[in-house]
């Protein structure tokens, strides 16, 4: 046996991998990855429900026909040969195989193990080929926390999450979407070259003085009246668009005024025709939904810039449930949007009748409200759309809902990557975040990071100490 043959390792899939990424098992280069008969049986099950994962499921079981169609029974179980990778160009391509095991001929050497049967059977498949290629690394892959976690406590010694769409290792490198100098930013850079353009100063400062930028970043320093957005950056110079804090407090959308200089930042982005993705974090409290809905209605009503409000959002439950509630789409998404309907009542609190206010500007603002299963296949026009609690879709979930956005279509995801409810994501796997570390070279695209609790100082206290 060579040494490649010992670097390689063996991956052994669940379930949901397949189901997170259809093509996943392509991603191990020239490693074997094993499949589970379970774990096809599982996507048997799912592929016929009505919900939308269904269709990653046939994806994957089409997708495994296709590199199995014309294998025979013995290569199936020696493994056929997955699509070769180049990884050194001095080397031969190399690639690994996929196997089919039939972990039901296993005898059984965890007994006992708590929890979903078939979670037992991969994570004893996995123990089993561990035994049996003691040379060889065998990792089990699953989304499941709580699989990974009874996986260790068996005996297994490498489980790993799925991730190759991770971008980042930890959720304290995400981009806060601004960067704050210490002391003046001018006495920091130095010179640079200034023009006027209509209100706004343009300043282009050499890019050998601020080396990492990036599209609408802002930029503040503790004077606590610099602020600046970078609009443009070269080889040569990064150009800023002066703004001012004094400015960014003084807008103002749909009555709604910035109550610290990060909200005036969203509203900044949110209210700029230009940025056709806004991307909102933030804990509970700081305004993000408030201040999405605010410059969605000035741009719609006051401005006519566009035609209506999308709002939809993802809770597992509507997966489950929405099919059993009475009435229209839009009545069985009403309990999942109350946070909206609540911000609108916010917003008109002191008119004589809040109620009959609302109603009015759901009316007026052709406010609609989508479920996240009904968005594929649509394409959507001169619409604000509102993602809310997008922390808990997967980045291939986002991909689905951005690339429904046409012509003259304004997307605003909000979430809170502390509130998590899938049992599948973290805050560094989450498609919120995903998004946030692709999009921010993209010119079209700007991210804020809400700093600070605006809610009451009860709210405050507790995202503080709870």
């Amino acid at each position: 046996m060579g040494k490649d043959d010992l670097d390689r390792k063996i991956y052994v899939l669940d379930t949901n991998v397949l189901l997170h990424e259809p093509l996943a098992y392509l991603s191990f280069q020239e490693h074997d990855v094993v499949i589970p008969m379970t774990v096809l049986e599982e996507l048997d099950h799912i592929k016929d429900r009505k919900r939308d994962v269904s269709r990653d499921a046939r994806v994957a079981i089409r997708s495994l026909d296709d590199v199995l169609t014309n294998a025979t029974p013995e290569q199936m179980l020696e493994g056929v040969d997955l699509p070769k990778v180049q990884r050194d160009p001095n080397k031969p391509a190399s690639s690994g195989k996929l196997i089919i095991v039939n972990d039901h001929l296993y005898p059984d050497s965890i007994s006992g193990l708590p929890g979903n049967e078939n979670d037992h059977s991969i994570i004893n498949c996995a123990l089993q080929l561990q035994k049996q290629y003691a040379d060889k690394k065998v990792v089990l892959v699953t989304k499941d926390i709580n699989m990974r976690l009874k996986a260790k406590g068996v005996g297994l010694k490498f489980v790993e999450d799925y991730r190759t769409d991770q971008l980042i290792d930890d959720i304290n490198l995400l981009t806060s979407g601004y960067n704050k100098f210490e002391g003046d930013f001018w006495t920091t850079v130095g010179e640079c070259q200034t023009e006027q353009q209509g209100r706004y100063s343009l300043h282009k400062v050499p890019t050998s003085r601020m080396p990492e930028v990036f599209y609408n970043e802002y930029l503040l320093d503790d004077s606590e009246h610099f602020a600046a957005r970078v609009v443009g950056y070269d080889d040569a110079y990064v150009t800023l668009k002066d703004i001012s804090v004094e400015r960014l407090l003084h807008q103002q959308a749909w009555g709604v005024k910035p109550k610290n200089v990060y909200q005036g930042m969203a509203l900044d982005a949110l209210l700029d025709p230009n940025i056709e993705l806004v991307v909102l974090t933030g804990p509970a409290g700081c305004g993000k939904t408030l201040l999405a809905l605010a410059s969605a209605l000035e741009m719609i009503i006051e401005k006519g810039i566009y035609d209506k409000v999308i709002v939809t959002r993802n809770t597992p439950e509507i997966a489950e449930s929405i099919g059993f509630l009475p009435g229209t789409e839009e009545e069985k998404m009403a309990p999942w949007l109350a946070a909206i309907t609540d911000t609108l009542e916010v917003l008109h609190k002191h008119d004589e009748s809040p109620i009959s206010s609302r109603n009015y500007i759901m009316e007026k603002a052709n406010i609609q409200f989508k479920s996240v299963n009904f968005m594929r296949g649509r394409s959507i026009q001169n619409a604000v759309v509102i993602l809310d609690e997008s922390q808990n879709l997967t980045a291939s979930q986002l991909k689905t809902i951005i690339t429904r956005c046409g012509e003259g279509t304004k997307l605003i995801c909000t979430g809170n990557l502390a509130q998590i409810d899938s049992n599948y994501l973290t805050p560094v796997t989450s498609g919120l975040t995903y998004i946030v570390e692709r999009f921010k070279d993209f010119e079209g695209s700007a991210t804020i990071n809400l700093n600070g609790v605006v809610r009451s100082r009860l709210a405050s206290f507790a995202e503080e100490n709870l």
